[in-house]
């Protein structure tokens, strides 16, 4: 089923985000943690695209096995800078063999430095991809990405408000946000698309923090910040109590964070597990 059709008939949900692992041989502790969270009824699930040196197979058979043994609505990320119609043709071909009906629409990452250039012109950003899916798949849901704070490559928050309007323009049914440590990001994020003409639900991203060393390594990553408080209180509860005690605050701010979003109005949370089971769990409990 496309999920923008049961975001409309459950409200409130969670929905959670894993990754492939690296190695064949770490996918049984995987598939264990995401039966663990099976019991959180999640909406849906997704699967990132070929990160950290995997591949677009192991995403793809990753999806099939949550879509087709787990009975987990599965949406695939799928990319598409350096690649080619016919790479396309053959994913989407590929995930309906699997009975994968759902898939975010990705820019992708551009080559790393002393990379071989991009030579494929058949698509430079995501709203390509987007039109040439609802063309060419209209059986397919679509979702898209949003930096609530602005893509880092963007040179203005408008401009990029206007590309994220594009690609729900041209046929995406939902965006899902970069996680946000602040919910007044989200909020306000939210009134500004609204008075862009977005209709398309939004749904807020939430990461939890773990370790210290992580998340300083993702926010240089992503554009996304955090509140200058609550940092301090990460690294205080580093000094007072190592990787334990910031484990344990960062699970009780996100948390917070779910409730909030949740009593402010969204429409439900993707939570990024970071294939982790048990912080999840604690987030969740009592919550959905």
């Amino acid at each position: 089923m496309h999920i923008d059709r049961m975001i409309n008939q459950k409200p409130p949900f969670l929905s959670l985000e894993f990754f492939p692992p690296k190695e064949e041989k770490d996918w049984e502790t995987f598939f264990g943690r995401v039966e663990k969270l099976r019991a959180l009824s999640p909406l849906f699930v997704s699967i990132t695209c070929g990160a950290g040196g995997t591949s677009k197979t192991n995403t793809l058979e990753i999806a099939s096995r949550l879509q087709n043994e787990m009975g987990l609505e599965t949406m695939a990320h799928l990319t598409c800078l350096g690649g080619n119609k016919e790479d396309i043709n053959h994913s989407l071909e590929q995930l309906r063999a699997s009975e994968v009906n759902n898939v975010l629409a990705l820019r992708g990452d551009p080559p790393k430095e002393g990379a071989t250039s991009l030579t494929q012109p058949d698509f430079t950003y995501a709203a390509d991809l987007v039109s040439y899916i609802r063309e060419h798949a209209p059986d397919m849901g679509i979702g898209v990405a949003g930096y609530p704070e602005a893509h880092p490559e963007s040179s203005s928050i408008a401009v990029d408000r206007r590309h994220m309007k594009e690609k729900l323009d041209r046929g995406a049914d939902f965006l899902v946000t970069q996680f946000v440590f602040d919910n007044r990001v989200y909020f306000e994020f939210i009134e500004r698309m609204r008075e862009l003409g977005v209709t398309q639900p939004i749904i807020p991203g939430v990461l939890p923090v773990l370790s210290l060393k992580s998340v300083r390594y993702i926010l240089s990553l992503s554009g996304a910040s955090v509140p200058g408080r609550f940092y301090l209180q990460l690294q205080e509860a580093h000094e007072r109590g190592g990787v334990a005690e910031v484990r344990r605050l960062g699970i009780a701010f996100a948390r917070e964070q779910v409730r909030g979003l949740l009593e402010g109005g969204a429409p439900g949370v993707h939570l990024y597990t970071l294939n982790q089971a048990d912080p999840c769990l604690q987030i969740a409990e009592g919550i959905f």
